[in-house]
């Protein structure tokens, strides 16, 4: 979901830097951001703002039983069907790639562009 500002590259990458330093220091971050200079309100926005991004999106399941749906067959292969929320369906063959459908959902999700 956009704000309508487009992404700083390099905003993101310093504040993924620090967000990393923070978890390795074992500072509470009170003391972490006046150790380094940072505004605590600024500190909690980006760690909100990168866990945002960085979140995998849920997609509800509802499984069928194969007489009710017509899939006689295809549970047995371990073929999986979604139907996203804007009625698309995403049929998905035995031995797929978990990180390429990871990658995939977020963008089947979106308004189509036409």
């Amino acid at each position: 979901m956009s704000n309508g500002k487009p992404r700083d590259s390099q905003k993101e990458r310093f504040w993924r830097q620090t967000l990393g330093r923070w978890q390795k220091s074992g500072l509470a971050i009170r003391a972490f951001c006046r150790q380094h200079g940072l505004a605590e309100a600024n500190f909690h926005a980006w760690r909100r703002t990168i866990a945002n991004r960085d979140a995998v999106p849920f997609a509800a399941v509802r499984v069928l039983a194969e007489e009710s749906c017509g899939l006689m067959g295809q549970a047995a292969n371990g073929a999986l069907e979604l139907i996203l929320p804007n009625r698309r369906v995403l049929r998905i063959g035995a031995g797929f790639d978990a990180a390429t459908l990871q990658r995939l959902l977020p963008l089947l999700e979106e308004a189509p562009s036409c």
